[in-house]
């Protein structure tokens, strides 16, 4: 299971692991129910109540949602055909947050650079379109899971490099712990979202690396990690 590295409580650390099991190992899919609060708890080695808030950090992120009387069921996680090669040899479970983004950083500015080059004008209107569609889910206080996903692997299509697939469940999976443990990223990245769609758009490549970059170090600001 994922190993969190920045500082959490262990609620957080235990809905990282559930998050795992759902997104990474697939044990549990779209409309399955989760095991028993007991088996749950005994398994992940934390108390009944330590679950039970982990529980909370889940459904107020829009992953599972606690039906009375029935127990809890995953309501998310089905992000498209591109997020079924989350099993990819390029993952693995016990990537750190640290992992994830060092990996983002290397990759995700280049692709900015190449979809600025490359992408047409109906490839620039799908990435827009994730951008304003993530800024409604926010006001609206709703999940932005698929929507902030779609916006990173629309500008990774766009650079028209056909390996790019290969790594977009290694952006995905940190997108997913950036959303689920640092509130603050979203309000972050709408603010850099405009950046990197306004560049894209101009085909300035070097901008629009430049603004990608500086969104991965947000990113790393956010969850405490120190850029080397």
């Amino acid at each position: 299971m994922t190993k969190v590295t920045a500082s959490s409580s262990l609620s957080d650390q235990a809905a990282h692991e559930i998050m795992d099991m759902i997104l990474v190992e697939q044990r549990f899919r779209v409309g399955d129910k989760l095991p028993n609060e007991l088996e749950l708890a005994e398994e992940l080695g934390i108390s009944r109540v330590t679950l039970r808030e982990a529980v909370r950090v889940l459904c107020t992120r829009g992953l599972v949602e606690i039906r009375r009387g029935r127990g809890t069921y995953v309501i998310s996680g089905d992000s498209g055909e591109k997020d079924q090669n989350l099993s990819s040899p390029f993952t693995t479970p016990d990537a750190t947050i640290r992992d994830l983004l060092e990996i983002r950083l290397m990759v995700e500015p280049t692709a900015a650079y190449y979809a600025a080059k490359r992408a047409s004008d109906q490839e620039i209107a799908r990435i827009d379109d994730h951008r304003q569609r993530i800024e409604q889910l926010a006001a609206e206080g709703k999940s932005v899971f698929k929507e902030e996903q779609d916006f990173h692997n629309a500008i990774s299509t766009a650079s028209h490099n056909h390996l790019m697939e290969r790594l977009l469940p290694i952006i995905n999976k940190s997108i997913i712990a950036d959303l689920l443990f640092f509130k603050e990223s979203v309000d972050y990245s709408i603010q850099d979202h405009r950046e990197i769609v306004r560049y894209i758009r101009a085909h300035n490549a070097e901008a629009a690396r430049t603004v990608m970059r500086l969104h991965i170090i947000h990113c790393y600001q956010i969850a405490g990690q120190e850029l080397e």
